[in-house]
C-alpha cells in the first residue's frame, strides 16, 4: 500500500508504554481468542465474533482514557496509547500495521455561552461549530435576524439584499454545508450566525476547517430554534452570544493493517475512526467500532485462504472534521490513483453500541432518505450485504441517512462504494424504532455523545453484540466475493485474477448488482 510519510510496526508496541497494563491476552503468542478453529464461512465468523473479547477492547479503552486525562481525542498521549493497544493486538495475530502521519489543525473551545438579553432573559443551550471563529472577548450582543427569502441562508438571495450589520442571522439547518451558510451571514454583514436543527435534537456541526471569511457559528436545538423565530415575531429579539476558541497544528495518524492473503488488485477495505472527542473517553464514539474492526482482524487471521485482500483502517481526527481519511483517500488521489481503483469497496463502523440503539444500515439505494451525496455504483450492493445477512438471522433493522458525516465521505466524494452501521447518535429514537429494537421513545439514540459520560458504563452490550456479529460475517463475506459490487469474481487456484479479468482497468466501481 503507497501512502505518504507511513511508518512500519513489524514489533509489538509493550502496553507498558502506554501507560498501563491491559486485559491480558489468551495467548500471547497468538492474540486473544484465536483457539476458535477458523472461521471461514459468513455463520462461523458471526459466531466466532464473541461480544466479551469485543468489550475487552473496549475495556483497554477505557483505562486508556483514565490513565490519560480523560480522554483519547488526536494528538493526545491517550490517542497514542490507543493505538499501541491496537497494534499489540494485531501484531500477536499476525499482522503488520503501518502508520500513516499527518498534521492538523487542532480546534478548541474556551467558551461557549449563548443567551437571550431581551424581551425575556433565559440562557439557551448551544454547541458550537467546529472551525468557528471567535467572537470579541467577553462576547457579542445583538439582535437576532432571519433570512427573509429561505430559512436556509444558503446564497445572497436569501437574505434579499438586507444589510445585517451588528446583528447575528438565524438560519436553519438544511439543503447547504454549515460553512456556506457562515459565509452567506458573513456577505451579509452578520456578526456571527445561530443554526438550529430541522430535527430533534442538539446541532452538532462543523465548517469543515478554517477560514478567515467565516463569522461565530454554533448550533441549536429546533425547538429552541423556533421558540426564538416566534419571539421575533413578535418583536425584537436581543441575544448575548460569547464563542472563544484556539487552532494549533498536531500532528497525528492513522492506523493500517491488511490481511496476507487474497488478491491485491481487489481490497475490501474496513475502517472506523480510533479518536474520541475532547469532551471524554470516546468509548461508543467510537472504541465501539474500533473494537468490532480490531476483533473482526483477530478472527479473520484464522481463515487460511481469502480471495481479495482485506484492509483495515483506523482514522485519526475524524472529530476534527474527518481528517485522517480525507488525508488518505486524498494521497492516493495525487499519489497512486490505480490503489484507488483497487479498493472494491469501504465499509464504515462510527457509533456501534449507543444505549438508545438502533440497527442501522447506510441507505446507499435512498430507499428512505436522500443520500447527501450520490451513492456511487457498487454501494447499493455493498448496503444489500448487511442487510441480506439481518435478514438471514431474522434481526430488524432501518435505514439510516446515507450523509457523509463520517469517514466514508471522503470515499464516495472519490467514486468508491460504501456502506456501513449506525446505532444512533443525537436523533431522537421514534415510536415505530422502540417497537422494533426497545428502548425509549423521544430520547436520543446516544444522550451521552460527545460528552464525559461516554463511557463504557453507557455502551449497550447487545447493540454492540449484533453488530459487531454482523460487521464479522459481512466483511468475510465480502473478502470471498465482490462480484455484485464490482462484477469481480474470486481469483483461482493460483490466486491470480481469472484470465479474462483485467488486474487494473481503473474502472473497478462500475455499477450495481442489488
Amino acid at each position: 500500500m503507497k501512502t505518504a510519510r507511513t511508518v512500519a510496526l513489524s514489533a509489538a508496541t509493550a502496553l507498558v508504554l502506554a501507560g498501563l497494563a491491559g486485559p491480558a491476552l489468551a495467548n500471547p503468542n497468538k492474540g486473544p481468542g484465536n483457539n476458535n478453529g477458523n472461521p471461514n464461512n459468513p455463520q462461523k465468523m458471526a459466531q466466532a465474533m464473541k461480544v466479551e473479547r469485543v468489550m475487552d477492547h473496549l475495556e483497554a479503552f477505557q483505562d486508556i482514557a483514565d490513565a490519560h486525562g480523560g480522554n483519547r481525542a488526536a494528538g493526545t498521549s491517550g490517542y497514542e496509547a490507543s493505538a499501541q493497544y491496537v497494534e499489540s493486538v494485531l501484531h500477536d495475530a499476525g499482522y503488520t500495521t503501518e502508520r500513516q502521519y499527518f498534521s492538523f489543525e487542532r480546534f478548541s473551545i474556551q467558551a461557549d455561552t449563548l443567551s437571550v438579553v431581551s424581551p425575556t432573559p433565559r440562557n439557551v443551550t448551544n454547541q458550537v461549530m467546529s472551525y468557528s471563529p471567535s467572537t470579541p472577548t467577553g462576547g457579542t450582543t445583538a439582535l437576532l435576524a432571519a433570512p427573509s427569502a429561505n430559512a436556509q441562508g444558503c446564497d445572497a438571495a436569501a437574505y434579499a439584499g438586507a444589510d445585517l450589520s451588528g446583528q447575528i442571522a438565524l438560519v436553519s439547518r438544511g439543503t447547504c454545508p454549515f460553512s456556506v451558510k457562515s459565509l452567506m451571514a458573513a456577505e451579509a454583514g452578520a456578526e456571527a450566525v445561530i443554526m438550529y436543527n430541522n430535527t430533534d435534537g442538539m446541532l452538532n456541526g462543523t465548517l469543515g476547517g478554517a477560514d478567515d471569511d467565516f463569522v461565530p457559528s454554533t448550533g441549536i436545538t429546533q425547538a429552541d430554534g423556533k421558540a426564538l423565530l416566534a419571539q421575533m415575531g413578535s418583536g425584537p429579539v436581543e441575544v448575548h452570544l460569547d464563542i472563544q476558541t484556539t487552532l494549533e497544528d498536531v500532528e497525528t495518524f492513522n492506523v493500517f493493517a491488511e490481511t496476507r492473503t487474497g488478491r491485491a488488485d481487489n481490497v475490501v477495505m474496513v475502517g472506523a475512526h480510533l479518536d474520541g472527542a475532547d469532551e471524554g473517553p470516546g468509548i461508543n464514539d467510537n472504541g465501539t467500532g474500533s473494537a468490532a474492526i480490531l476483533e473482526t482482524a483477530v478472527q479473520l487471521a484464522k481463515v487460511n485462504k481469502l480471495n481479495n485482500t482485506v484492509r483495515f483502517a483506523w482514522w485519526g481526527a475524524e472529530e476534527h472534521g474527518l481528517v485522517g481519511s480525507n488525508y488518505y483517500v486524498r494521497d492516493l488521489v495525487t499519489n497512486d490513483p490505480a490503489e484507488l481503483d483497487r479498493i472494491a469497496t469501504y465499509l464504515n463502523f462510527d457509533m456501534v453500541g449507543s444505549p438508545n440503539y438502533i440497527i442501522g444500515v447506510y441507505d446507499a439505494d435512498e430507499s428512505t432518505h436522500a443520500a447527501a451525496v450520490p451513492p456511487p455504483p457498487g454501494s447499493i450492493a455493498t448496503e444489500k450485504a448487511f442487510t441480506d445477512y439481518f435478514d438471514s438471522i431474522g434481526q430488524p433493522w432501518v435505514d439510516t441517512a446515507y450523509s457523509g458525516r463520517s469517514d466514508y465521505q471522503a470515499f464516495i466524494l472519490n467514486g468508491v462504494p460504501a456502506s456501513g452501521l449506525f446505532t444512533g447518535a443525537d436523533g431522537r429514537k421514534t415510536a415505530a424504532e422502540v417497537e422494533l429494537f426497545g428502548g425509549t421513545e423521544g430520547i436520543t439514540y446516544d444522550p451521552n455523545y460527545h460528552t464525559p459520560a461516554d463511557d463504557i458504563n453507557n455502551v449497550n452490550a447487545e447493540a454492540l453484540e449484533i453488530m459487531s456479529k454482523a460487521i464479522g460475517a459481512v466483511t468475510l463475506t465480502l473478502a470471498q466475493d465482490t462480484s455484485a459490487i464490482n462484477g469481480k469474481r474470486s481469483a483461482g487456484k493460483s490466486g491470480k485474477p481469472h484470465p479474462q479479468e483485467s488486474v487494473d482497468t481503473g474502472a473497478a466501481h462500475d455499477g450495481d448488482a442489488a
